[in-house]
């Protein structure tokens, strides 16, 4: 039987990417193809901050607490 499954290598172990139906202990044969980087990378908050396009007063950041907590 051949199973193609996805998998992350963390330098010591191989982690699939979705559950495997083996019984435990059960010999496989293993073959390594590299796959091209994941196209879909996390942003960092800057990034999605900056992507919202928010318009605002220039002073929230010395009142945040003005404009978060007043009523």
């Amino acid at each position: 039987m051949v199973e193609k499954i996805t998998a992350v290598f963390n330098g010591k172990v191989f982690y699939p990417a979705e559950p495997i139906a083996l019984p435990t202990n059960t010999r496989v044969r293993i073959s390594i193809e590299i796959l091209p980087p994941h196209e879909e990378q996390t942003a960092s908050f800057l990034q999605t901050a900056r992507s919202l396009n928010l318009e605002g007063s220039p002073d929230w950041s010395a009142n945040i607490d003005k404009y978060l907590y007043a009523k």
